[in-house]
């Protein structure tokens, strides 16, 4: 969906809320929702990217804020709701993009490093997700919220089992919501991403290039996807094209997750085939 083929003002008049914002798939909605006339306000624990992205945005005539926030803690996402709402209004978008992620195995991982995902990822969600559903309700006018997951949420994946937890209940607690604020004209979906080109978090997460390379092979379109297509799929799912969507997990993975079964290790490009019987 290039900004060419929708109604430049699609998102005029709303106002979209995202945590994470300040690097990588949150700085790239920032800018896509922003493209299509929407206010942006984004928090993050670090002020220094949150206020690159907010000058970004003003520089093309966009109305931004920035509240610094930590997600772990409910007050402070309280605060940050409250000061975003005095400078551009109540959001009616919110994006739970804020994460935090590390490979370990299960038997080597702390209750300190569990508790940090789990909290980030899970609890974190709830309480932006509460804080401004609340607020949703109380006006009446409805709204979205979009939460991002991974694509290993429903299989599993080695040295995730924080990460996969925590996505999992996020994904849970999706579908809950989508049920309970039906009602109020709230709708709630996610967006689960495989493989996205970062060159932080992806860095971090995977080293070397012989690491890139093998996880590319497990993707049947055989390439990493972008941030600027996981943020189209967000901008799907809150936009007006969506408004009889809720409760669903759209996947960005080029097929990762899909597998390609007993045979996956085949080359099928190059490897001879015969019929029975031929």
């Amino acid at each position: 969906m290039s900004a060419s083929r929708l109604a430049p003002d699609l998102l005029r008049g709303r106002t979209a809320w995202i945590t994470g914002g300040g690097t990588g798939l949150g700085r790239a909605m920032a800018h896509r929702f922003a493209e299509l006339g929407a206010g942006i306000a984004i928090s993050g624990r670090r002020p220094e990217p949150l206020e690159a992205v907010v000058a970004e945005l003003a520089a093309k005539g966009t109305k931004a804020a920035f509240a610094p926030c930590d997600v772990l803690e409910p007050q402070q996402v309280d605060q940050a709701l409250a000061s975003i709402t005095g400078a551009l209004g109540l959001p009616d978008i919110l994006v739970n993009n804020a994460a935090g992620n590390f490979i370990c195995r299960a038997e080597d991982l702390t209750p300190n490093g569990w508790n940090a995902v789990i909290g980030i990822v899970l609890n974190g969600s709830f309480y932006c997700s509460r804080a401004v559903g609340r607020h949703m309700i109380s006006r009446g006018g409805g709204g979205s919220i979009v939460s991002i997951l991974a694509n290993y949420a429903w299989t599993g994946s080695a040295g995730t089992i924080h990460s996969a937890s925590a996505k999992a209940g996020v994904m849970a607690m999706t579908q809950t919501l989508a049920v309970e604020w039906a009602r109020h004209r709230i709708r709630v979906n996610a967006v689960a991403p495989g493989p996205i080109e970062s060159p932080g978090a992806a860095r971090q997460l995977w080293p070397s290039d012989a690491a890139v390379n093998r996880i590319t092979k497990t993707v049947p379109l055989a390439r990493w996807g972008t941030a600027e297509e996981v943020a189209n799929a967000v901008l799907f799912l809150v936009s007006p094209h969506a408004t009889y969507v809720t409760g669903e997990v759209l996947t960005v993975d080029g097929g990762q997750w899909l597998g390609r079964g007993t045979f996956g290790f085949l080359d099928l490009a190059t490897t001879p085939t015969s019929e029975p019987g031929s």
